[in-house]
């Protein structure tokens, strides 16, 4: 008996360990549950890199500087060369009753940028806001001084017309002055600037949640700026392609070159107080204090204000900075007189 119950204890223990072992197994799987959750938020957080000016993704480094380029909107320098690659433009009024475009480039680089134009001292300060090189042909009294006294990096056409700049023999001066990117390249060599140091971020929505934006619905929207109306534009949603195309003088934005759409994903629209300062029409513009603006974005838009943050013009609510759609945007400023409510209009449809 005894020898029986010693066998029979051998064999529930036999069966204890084989038991034990079983159980032993399942943190393994647990372990292996685990890995496959990191992988599937590993795939969620998307590219490793994000360009500054476009919240973009990317696979390889997004590090440069920014070039902001002075480019003419006369009716004669249209269409311009080089504005469908620039991450953000600020069209702003000159002279007159004309707007001149700030381009941005950044995250793309196009071959021929041009008509370029001359600079002013409030698109000095937005350029020197995004840490870039300012590339102008020609100034106002104020601006040569900025210019001449190294206050921003800078390339201009009155120093290197017929070398960096060339003339196309298209068109008639003013309206006729280009610089190629290789040529930015170069001039920066000569003077020996660095093109390292990347423009400040944006703040970005993911690509879920620009989905998923609410607002009032706004189609399309015109920006008036004279009863003349030579420098109107005018944005209509496509939501095929998610994006704003822009209209000029009732034609459509595109590439000289290539006949590519100007495509955008933020159309950034504030008012701010314009004073004419001289009897050539030159103005001062304010562009430190904040107010009123409009945000589009995905065929909605929404009461926002701006604010400078840093030199950086941002959209604001509640006192937080509200993020952009990732992608290119464009800034439209317009006079506090006559303001928002009388220069923008929307279309739901």
């Amino acid at each position: 008996m005894k020898k029986w119950a010693a066998a029979f204890a051998a064999i529930l223990l036999l069966l204890s360990g084989c038991s034990h072992k079983e159980k032993v197994k399942e943190p393994v799987k647990k372990e292996k549950t685990v890995n496959k959750a990191e992988e599937k938020a590993e795939e969620k957080q998307g590219a490793p890199y994000f360009y500054p000016l476009t919240g973009i993704g990317s696979e390889t480094q997004t590090k440069g500087r920014a070039v902001a380029v002075m480019i003419n909107n006369h009716p004669k320098a249209r269409p311009q060369s080089g504005l469908n690659k620039a991450d953000i433009v600020y069209e702003v009024l000159a002279e007159g009753d004309i707007t001149r475009f700030l381009a941005v480039f950044q995250s793309e680089k196009p071959a021929n940028i041009g008509p370029v134009r001359s600079a002013r001292d409030y698109y000095i300060d937005l350029a020197k806001g995004l840490n870039a090189l300012y590339i102008a042909h020609g100034w106002s009294e104020e601006a040569k001084k900025m210019l001449e006294g190294n206050y921003i990096d800078n390339l201009n056409g009155m120093v290197y017309d017929g070398t960096l700049f060339k003339r196309s023999s298209t068109r008639k001066a003013p309206h006729n002055s280009y610089i190629t990117y290789d040529n930015i390249l170069k001039g920066s060599e000569q003077k020996k600037y660095s093109l390292e140091k990347s423009p400040p971020a944006f703040k970005f929505l993911s690509e879920e949640d620009s989905k998923n934006v609410t607002g009032d619905e706004a189609q399309s929207v015109k920006i008036t700026y004279s009863s003349g109306g030579i420098s109107d534009s005018s944005f209509e949603f496509d939501a095929a392609l998610g994006k704003f195309k822009r209209f000029s003088g009732g034609e459509q934005s595109v590439d000289l070159d290539t006949n590519e759409p100007v495509l955008l994903n933020n159309i950034f629209i504030i008012e701010t107080n314009h004073q004419v300062i001289d009897s050539v029409g030159r103005r001062d513009i304010d562009f430190k204090s904040g107010g009123k603006a409009y945000l589009l974005q995905m065929g909605k838009v929404n009461e926002v204000e701006w604010a400078n943050k840093d030199g950086q013009i941002v959209a604001v609510k509640d006192g937080k900075e509200v993020p952009f759609v990732p992608g290119k945007t464009w800034v439209n400023v317009v006079p506090t007189n006559p303001g928002l409510e009388k220069s923008v209009s929307f279309n739901a449809k």
